[in-house]
């Protein structure tokens, strides 16, 4: 399959401090990438360079054939961009909303009502077009913002967390439209997610990005497989006792992580017989816990193994922040 994107050698410095380290990756046409990783990890820098914000150090992007470096007006107009904010102009209709972002890609005006017609379908708002965007949920919104993204016919839609801080109704329908849109649109996405399930639910293929390195990509069957077969072993517990929980683990001979308010391991072909000797072993030692369970390794059972925790403590990337710009107009 054909490479709509490619990312050779990229590495972004800022004076002595390395963001992005020599990340390779291929983005495939028409599959849906997500691209992962804790806060500070580099997505940001990432993601910036491959929209043409930032200039890489080092290293090349060609976006559908296009030299980024080169020719970055040409490679910008293959994709569409929907940033973490929402943004869209209250006191105007969705369909007003829509027809101002195309003209400010110039989209002639012969043509501009035929694409405001299908991105209010495609985002299933056609009933709602004459309503004001300032009466619309919080998921009509992010569809409304999705839409605008589609109106100069991108190649590419890139989603900068695109579900954050919906209800799961909301977040299943904006799976749905993104389905829709990739499927039946042929557009490929790229999208990060701090929903490590959306991430398994929508992704053909992830990549994992920690320290400004990837260090991770594959299927998310692949990735699961970086655990191990069989289960994983979680116990939460009081912060105190974790220390314990751990100990308790070690002796059972498993290899445990300390996260926030638990404990982990994979329990391997074996898990109902270690999560049986746990329970004994922790009855034993009088360790007050809170929960303990078994399932099948999951995406986010991957992302806590390879980076060592669920979120780092840190306010984004070196270059200031999570958030995305875009630059719009041809």
């Amino acid at each position: 399959m054909e490479n709509i994107i490619e990312i050779k050698s990229l590495v972004k410095k800022f004076g002595d401090f390395t963001a992005v380290s020599d990340i390779n990756i291929n983005i495939k046409k028409g599959e849906i990438f997500g691209l992962l990783g804790p806060n500070g990890a580099g997505k940001s820098t990432t993601i910036n360079m491959i929209l043409g914000l930032l200039a890489p150090t080092s290293g090349k992007i060609i976006v559908n054939g296009t030299d980024m470096q080169k020719e970055p007006e040409k490679a910008r107009n293959e994709i569409g961009i929907v940033t973490q904010e929402t943004v869209v102009e209250p006191e105007l209709t969705g369909e007003q909303n829509l027809m101002i972002f195309g003209r400010l890609y110039h989209i002639p005006t012969s043509e501009l009502q035929k694409g405001i017609d299908f991105a209010l379908k495609l985002a299933d708002l056609t009933a709602f077009k004459d309503a004001y965007a300032g009466t619309y949920s919080g998921g009509m919104k992010r569809r409304l913002e999705t839409a605008k993204s589609l109106m100069h016919a991108p190649k590419i839609l890139l989603l900068d967390e695109p579900t954050t801080g919906l209800d799961i109704q909301n977040r299943s329908k904006i799976w749905d439209v993104l389905r829709e849109i990739n499927k039946n649109q042929n557009v490929t996405i790229l999208l990060t997610t701090q929903y490590l399930e959306e991430a398994d639910q929508l992704c053909n293929r992830i990549g994992i990005i920690d320290h400004g390195k990837m260090i991770a990509l594959g299927t998310p069957t692949e990735l699961r497989q970086k655990i191990g077969t069989g289960s994983v072993i979680e116990v939460s517990a009081d912060k105190e006792d974790l220390q314990k929980v751990a100990a308790v683990f070690k002796k059972a001979g498993l290899e445990p992580k300390i996260l926030t308010n638990k404990v982990v391991a994979s329990g391997g072909s074996k898990g109902t017989e270690k999560i049986e000797a746990l329970v004994k072993a922790i009855s034993a030692s009088k360790i007050t816990i809170h929960n303990i369970s078994m399932h099948e390794p999951t995406i986010d059972d991957v992302f806590l193994k390879l980076t060592g925790s669920e979120v780092r403590d840190t306010t984004g990337d070196y270059q200031g922040g999570r958030g995305m710009m875009m630059r719009r107009g041809r």
